[in-house]
């Protein structure tokens, strides 16, 4: 893995190779073989809430703070293989077990493939053709499996219906969490892998009453970068078979309303707690030789890229609410991002409730 060097400049002009990188890294990646096995799998102690919503019933799993109080809750964001029977956080981690016994009441929104967690300009289609028959669940895993474009054509969550993810953990889950189980609507955390590293910066950053903890792990921090609509393309027909003009146009604003780098100075201003971490892409010791190890290798080596650029851009701002955590070893998969949520753990019960 060649190394890769960071050089800041004036303005939106970060790196001229960023383009090459990020198309290069993900179209080698996404288009080789399977994501790892899940090790974990459906937690009972989890309890299913439905809620209603713009996309139709949308299931969360919630997991119940050890001395029963409504106060702390952090909602954890998956990645762009979500599957839609159970979050890749229970699937593929035991987090909720620790999480809950620090007093954390944990909400694991189930679905939401390759979605951004935002609220799409059109359903997904390619040319016009409505979809067809039957995607599948897919993998949770945030690596890659090279099957996503065969589902171009299939229906299901956000083809049938229009993604509103936004809208659904903003305003219909709080809401729906507040008069079933009494949770608090504010100072809530939230965190996620990959994409969902991506949407809960955003996120934070667009409702600072709602979050006032945000955490991103290997997440996509500069999205309008170049390079990087055309790397999300690739990854989204591959994570499902989506079409990312149906989230946004190319000439779309949205496209900076949703990238963190963009709403660094609101992080800033509204002073929200930020853990943000990327491995080197290294493999570490319990990561096997495998293809998988290779993509995972790859896509880490992207996030830490888009990690450090929006380092470089919250030093600029004098931001002193983030910890940074670039471990030596990892790669894009579950056993880092379970490693790192623990590692937040104690960050994330001093700056919520």
């Amino acid at each position: 893995m060649p190394t890769l060097s960071f050089r800041p400049a004036a303005g939106r002009r970060f790196w001229p190779a960023t383009a090459a990188l990020a198309v290069l890294i993900l179209t080698l990646s996404l288009f080789s073989s399977g994501a790892p096995t899940a090790r974990a799998a459906f937690d009972p102690a989890g309890m299913d809430i439905w809620v209603d919503s713009s996309m139709g019933p949308v299931k969360s799993r919630v997991f119940r703070a050890a001395d029963g109080n409504t106060s702390r809750v952090v909602y954890a964001l998956d990645g762009m293989r979500a599957r839609e029977d159970l979050s890749g956080w229970e699937i593929d981690t035991d987090i909720a077990r620790e999480f809950t016994k620090w007093n954390i009441n944990v909400v694991m929104p189930v679905g939401g493939r390759s979605s951004f967690y935002t609220d799409w300009n059109a359903p997904s289609n390619f040319l016009g053709v409505p979809p067809g028959s039957g995607s599948g669940n897919g993998s949770s895993s945030g690596s890659a499996s090279g099957s996503g474009g065969l589902q171009v054509l299939s229906d299901g969550p956000g083809k049938s219906t229009r993604y509103t993810w936004e809208t659904f953990l903003t305003r219909e889950l709080p809401a729906a969490l507040r008069d079933r189980l009494g949770f608090a609507t504010q100072r809530n955390g939230v965190f996620g892998l990959s994409m969902g590293g991506s949407a809960a910066l955003t996120l934070a950053a667009q409702y600072p009453g709602q979050f006032s903890f945000a955490g991103s792990y290997s997440g996509y921090l500069n999205i309008s970068a170049p390079g990087m609509r055309e790397a999300i393309r690739v990854a989204m027909i591959d994570a499902g078979g989506y079409n990312v003009d149906a989230m946004a146009a190319p000439w779309d604003p949205k496209w900076l309303r949703i990238d963190p780098f963009v709403g660094a100075p609101s992080l800033v201003a509204n002073n929200t707690r930020l853990w943000v971490a990327a491995a080197s892409g290294l493999p570490a010791a319990t990561d096997g030789p495998s293809i998988s190890t290779v993509n995972g290798m790859g896509l880490e080596a992207l996030a830490l890229a888009n990690t450090r650029a929006f380092q470089i851009r919250m030093a600029t701002l004098g931001a002193g609410n983030v910890h940074y955590d670039f471990p030596a070893y990892g790669i894009h998969a579950w056993n880092n991002w379970a490693d790192q949520a623990l590692r937040m753990l104690p960050d994330l019960s001093a700056n919520i409730g």
